[in-house]
């Protein structure tokens, strides 16, 4: 108990016994004084600062004088409601509550949507970060409407990724507000889409897929960075579909199938064309082949000539005239042989020869007649 309140009843004591009380009642035992315990006496001086610091953590969980920054991320720190120039890099930051605020905006590559199949999703930013898209930083919006060259109504699927440049992030904001896509990525891209779209006749359009991606992107980079600021980086720009109306694509089915027909009969022609080549070079090569085969035996019928004529020559340089001379006799031999034999055989002597040719019948031609008959 506390020391006065101790005072207080042995001050009571004191008064109702003995004879101060009247002497009408017995003198009572003095109550011993009981002592306040060492650690409640402590507790009362520290019971204050305990106070003060329960206040000061609440006042520190209500406040949050701090922001954790995550990678793909930048702070942008406001004071009294104006944007500081330099943004907050991911990481631990500190602020004064009430008086600085730091909104967490999202610098990763992020994506719209442009097609048929969903509604509108652009949908605005709550609470303190700005993410103003779908689930990963993706939305997705109605295809965009364009004109072709003959004003025939078109449909363009397009899907477009880029990023808020993170160095001028607090520019871009205080300038577009969290609804910055809205303002800047999703007006440029729906306007150059319709301008490049005007320049082509719809049957063109799927044919120059190509050359229209590449000038869509064109020109949305030349409008981006037109900003100041150039506040957003373009990444990448895909053209999924083309949705021409019904009369188009029926007149280009039309065409696609006349021109498979056509191709289909150049394919024939050109068949054709390679059998008859083929047939020629067949009958070409067997000509060739006999031609090569004749000259083959022109050549050999003319070295065998070429070879006789050679040794006709060298026979004719060994004809000496003493050799003639023995070959008379040696004829003439045969020739007395041949008489002695028949008498009736024939001598033939070659006009000029030296050497007599003989050809010998056993027979008259009187014989020969009588043996027939």
């Amino acid at each position: 108990m506390p020391a006065d309140l101790n005072d207080y009843f042995n001050k009571g004591n004191k008064g109702s016994g003995g004879n101060g009380g009247g002497g009408d009642k017995p003198n009572r035992p003095q109550r011993p004084k009981r002592e306040t315990p060492k650690f409640l006496n402590e507790f009362g001086k520290k019971t204050g600062l305990l106070y003060t610091l329960m206040g000061l953590i609440a006042l520190l969980v209500i406040a949050k004088p701090f922001v954790v920054i995550n990678s793909g991320e930048v702070g942008i720190k406001a004071t009294a409601g104006k944007y500081e120039k330099d943004p907050l890099r991911p990481g631990l930051h500190l602020f004064m509550p009430f008086v600085q605020q730091v909104m967490i905006v999202d610098t990763k590559v992020r994506s719209i949507n442009y097609t048929g199949s969903v509604g509108h999703d652009m949908s605005s930013s709550t609470g303190r970060r700005s993410s103003m898209s779908g689930a990963g930083g993706v939305m997705n919006v109605p295809s965009i409407s364009a004109l072709d060259a003959r004003g025939l109504l078109i449909s363009i699927d397009i899907t477009v990724q880029y990023r808020l440049k993170s160095d001028t992030a607090p520019q871009t904001i205080a300038t577009y507000g969290t609804s910055w896509e809205e303002k800047i990525v999703n007006p440029i891209v729906r306007d150059v889409v319709r301008n490049v779209v005007g320049s082509y006749k719809a049957e063109n359009l799927p044919l120059k897929r190509n050359e229209i991606v590449a000038e869509i992107r064109i020109g949305i980079e030349k409008q981006i960075n037109a900003k100041s600021g150039q506040p957003v980086e373009l990444r990448t720009v895909n053209l999924r579909e083309i949705i021409l109306p019904a009369k188009i694509v029926e007149q280009i089915e039309r065409v696609q199938i006349a021109k498979q027909e056509g191709d289909r009969v150049q394919l024939e022609v050109l068949r054709a064309k390679q059998e008859a080549e083929k047939k020629a070079a067949l009958a070409q090569g067997d000509a060739d082949a006999r031609k090569i085969r004749a000259q083959g035996q022109a050549d050999a019928v003319k070295i065998e000539a070429d070879a006789n004529a050679y040794a006709n020559v060298e026979i004719s340089k060994s004809l000496t005239p003493d050799i003639l001379t023995l070959k008379q006799i040696e004829v003439q031999g045969q020739f007395n042989q041949a008489l002695s034999v028949n008498k009736n055989a024939q001598i033939f002597l070659t006009p000029g020869g030296s050497t007599p040719n003989i050809w010998v019948d056993s027979k008259s031609r009187q014989e020969k007649i009588s043996t027939q008959n």
